[in-house]
């Protein structure tokens, strides 16, 4: 199956993702021979400077290609049949999604923010797995690892489980494998009340579309039984010298808070 893997990037956290490692270490972490690696870049100050750092990461075949959203945004908002303001201030956090979808040609899309990675210790079959669940049940729209190895809270969340998953509602926009044609589709304007449950400053985001359309069809999401990703928001840190550190803990990085 053919799949692609992307994340995105912008002025708050580039530096972060395209001067350390921490992108390749998030590659190697999916054990998977990936079609498409791409970064997509968003509301940078320096474009240019930006755009010759991605062409050094393609040159050392960390990526294969980097787009610029805004390239595409107005193509890809007319394509699903939204707008800025449909999308209000969920726009800023959802429009390198919606791009993402729109321009993706793989069977499969694995997407991670910026600040998610997969946990150290997360096993190798797991994105193999995702799609052998994602092939097996058409109802099951979205596949992700366990959030910050919180596996209490996704049973509790679930309808149901199997071996292999747990399944719920539920959509992230942290990390997510999806079949590319599913979220191709104008899907992007059903409301759900339990949607609302998303933070009020996303405005009417990505991820709370995606919920609302997955609820108001009985559609679930897997989340996996047996590893986990880790996510850390940059926000609420001050990176030393916008440079990440290793310390000796899995997937954290040496910071110092506001």
């Amino acid at each position: 199956m053919s799949v692609t893997f992307e994340t995105k990037v912008w002025e708050n956290d580039w530096k972060l993702i395209m001067n350390t490692t921490r992108l390749q270490e998030t590659i190697n972490l999916c054990h998977y021979n990936f079609d498409d690696k791409v970064l997509y870049i968003n509301n940078v100050n320096n474009r240019l400077l930006v755009e010759n750092t991605a062409n050094k990461m393609i040159e050392n075949g960390i990526i294969d290609k980097y787009i610029n959203v805004d390239e595409f945004s107005e193509s890809a908002l007319d394509y699903f049949n939204l707008s800025k303001n449909i999308l209000g201030k969920g726009y800023y956090y959802s429009i390198a999604e919606l791009v993402s979808i729109y321009l993706t040609e793989t069977t499969y899309l694995l997407h991670f923010s910026s600040d998610t990675m997969p946990a150290l210790e997360v096993q190798k079959n797991w994105l193999s797995s995702g799609i052998e669940v994602l092939n097996a049940n058409k109802d099951v729209k979205v596949f992700n690892l366990a959030w910050n190895h919180d596996y209490k809270a996704a049973k509790e969340e679930s309808e149901y489980e199997d071996s292999t998953c747990y399944y719920g509602y539920g959509f992230s926009d942290q990390m997510y494998l999806i079949r590319t044609a599913d979220f191709k589709q104008r899907i992007y304007e059903y409301y759900d009340k339990a949607s609302e449950r998303y933070p009020r400053h996303g405005g009417e985001s990505f991820e709370k579309k995606v919920d609302s359309w997955m609820r108001q069809h009985n559609f679930l999401r897997a989340t996996f039984k047996h590893s986990s990703y880790i996510h850390n928001n940059f926000s609420k840190f001050k990176l030393i010298n916008n440079i990440a550190v290793r310390v000796n803990k899995p997937n954290l990085f040496l910071s110092i808070k506001k």
